[in-house]
């Protein structure tokens, strides 16, 4: 039976914020949250199709900006002497934000749980059960290969990773390392390459990469960026009829500064927030476990928010709702015990085998722009270059191939030489003037890349 509190509190002033989540890992979810997830992510492929205009923008826009000025923001892999262009972190955020945004219109208990692949690495794990995040691959054709591209990150590489201070530092090694590539080359197919947000497990990979950057910046509180706005997210991008608002990077670099929550092992602190029902009303926060609401968690008057849990809810001193605001913290064992089967008898699934357009893409891309060029010292020059490219290696290889794809990946020119330390590649006089990239392979080794510049 649920049990009701509702409280009458003055009122404390905060920053007014904008959200109502708690995430958690995917096995603390109920029944009930796995089988509205999934329903979610298939409705979401109606009305304009969130999910495909997700991937191809993050496709279109993945490492360059389909335009020939070098100086304009892509997405991914800016070096730490570009803070300039950093926006992995920030732009990554906002786009859990969005989805979970548009899930939780469907059904307001969903949020977006995290897949933790520093432990949880097998193909046989229920994450890809065919009732849960296993079914999309037949359903919408993405090709996954679990286990056949690459290797999850250990316990340890995450701790590497959290031990650096730096910024800058710290965002291009999380981007580019095992703790984030890993999960993109390890499950394979669509993940692998730009349009990895067709595949929902994506969402559940990126919203683990967006709690180790809460994690990190409640520790070292550095995270900063030069940039005032971003890609989509710059005040100009529309979606299906909507004007999508200007978002400051700065201003998103707390994730509780979106209502954002991260629960972890039955428990989660949720303070420094003020409901403002700007998406929903109520608020509600969902979470099966253990609830803590404490400091600066505000109500102001006219708002309204509720709590549920199963287990226990305890508001201690910090948390705030004004008088003539509205607040439920509600201990509901009926809805969080609810099963998939009865939530599914009660509401039929959306599933839906709509396919996408076929894409040319980049495949392993996470692995080829990702690699440690330290491993095999290189360089290739002119950079910017008119009608040919010339590759140097510090020492002979047995075999050197090298080639150009635009930046969708195709193929565009294709070299190959044996016992050299130098292969140039010419012709290259009719490419159009723009990025591109250069792709490296000696040896039979990893592919390596970088951008390049055709005048």
């Amino acid at each position: 039976m649920a049990r009701l509190i509702t409280l009458l509190i003055l009122l404390i002033s905060s920053v007014s914020l904008h959200s109502q989540s708690i995430r958690k890992n995917y096995t603390e979810m109920t029944g009930y949250e796995k089988a509205a997830l999934v329903n979610g992510f298939f409705e979401l492929r109606n009305n304009g199709d969130l999910i495909n205009d997700l991937s191809q923008f993050h496709n279109d826009f993945f490492n360059f900006d389909n335009t020939f000025d070098p100086t304009r923001l892509d997405i991914h892999f800016n070096l730490p002497d570009e803070p300039e262009r950093d926006i992995f972190c920030a732009w990554h955020r906002r786009q859990m934000f969005e989805m979970e945004q548009a899930l939780q219109h469907i059904d307001p208990l969903i949020s977006l749980p995290f897949w933790n692949s520093t432990i949880d690495q097998s193909p046989a794990s229920p994450l890809w059960d065919q009732n849960f995040m296993g079914q999309f691959n037949a359903a919408w054709g993405l090709n996954r290969n679990l286990g056949a591209t690459g290797v999850l990150p250990s316990p340890q590489d995450l701790t590497n990773v959290q031990s650096i201070t730096d910024f800058l530092v710290y965002s291009n090694t999380l981007e580019r390392g095992v703790v984030h590539a890993g999960a993109h080359r390890w499950t394979g197919g669509i993940m692998s390459g730009p349009p990895s947000p067709r595949d929902p497990i994506f969402y559940l990979h990126h919203t683990f990469i967006d709690k180790v950057w809460q994690e990190w910046q409640e520790v070292n509180q550095t995270s900063s960026f030069i940039i005032t706005s971003m890609l989509r997210y710059d005040g100009t991008y529309s979606f299906n009829g909507q004007l999508l608002p200007l978002v400051n990077p700065n201003d998103i670099v707390d994730s509780r500064s979106l209502g954002v929550f991260y629960a972890d092992n039955q428990q989660v602190v949720m303070d420094y927030y003020t409901v403002s029902n700007t998406y929903q009303t109520p608020e509600t926060f969902f979470y099966q476990y253990n609830i803590e609401v404490c400091d600066n968690f505000v109500i102001p008057q006219e708002k309204e928010s509720q709590i549920i849990s199963a287990n226990r809810i305890v508001l201690k001193p910090g948390f705030h709702a004004a008088n003539g605001s509205k607040f439920h913290a509600r201990i509901d064992e009926e809805t969080t015990s609810a099963s998939s089967q009865q939530l599914l008898a009660s509401a039929p699934p959306a599933y839906n085998t709509k396919q996408f357009e076929q894409i040319d893409y980049q495949k392993n891309v996470y692995a080829d722009l990702s690699e440690n060029r330290e491993e095999v010292k290189y360089k290739v020059h002119p950079n910017p270059f008119v009608g040919a490219l010339e590759l140097n290696l510090e020492g002979n290889a047995e075999r050197i191939d090298i080639w150009i794809s635009d930046i969708r990946g195709i193929e565009l020119r294709r070299t190959s030489a044996g016992n050299t330390s130098r292969i140039a590649l010419s012709g290259l006089e009719n490419l159009a003037p723009g990025m591109y990239i250069i792709n490296i392979q000696v040896n039979g080794g990893r592919i390596m890349g970088e951008k390049i510049i055709k005048r």
